[in-house]
């Protein structure tokens, strides 16, 4: 796991800390190839430096973004971006987290993403990558 990233995971409290910390490793075992750091004060992992999934304290609870997921078909993701193309879930308990639902998010984010690496770069437009699955 990225250090920082568990730096981080570890500065929360014990309950706060065990939800980071199987958000983490689930999706350090799915995105084996991501880069992964402390991005805008939260752990964010990229693929080619797409930005494609990280996670954030919020008053709900902790959220656990996606930046496609919006195209993923998954009805746990209820919290949909009203600009882009993300979509999330909260938790506040880490028994509230269904490893197989977030792997399977995870496995889509692997080929299906927007263009939010080049999103300045196109003026503000998002542009769907295309990507071949393995």
């Amino acid at each position: 796991m990225n250090e920082e990233i568990d730096q981080y995971n570890n500065y929360q409290d014990a309950v706060d800390a065990a939800i980071c910390r199987i958000m983490a490793e689930t999706i350090d075992s799915v995105l084996t190839h991501a880069q992964s750091k402390i991005w805008h004060s939260h752990p964010v992992w990229f693929i080619d430096g797409n930005p494609i999934v990280g996670y954030s304290k919020q008053k709900a609870g902790w959220r656990l973004m996606f930046w496609s997921g919006a195209d993923f078909n998954e009805p746990v993701l209820t919290i949909r971006g009203k600009k882009f193309k993300d979509a999330s879930i909260f938790y506040t308990k880490p028994e509230q987290i269904d490893k197989n639902i977030l792997i399977r998010c995870l496995e889509k984010s692997k080929t299906i993403q927007w263009d939010y690496k080049n999103l300045i770069k196109n003026k503000g437009r998002l542009d769907k990558i295309n990507i071949l699955s393995d």
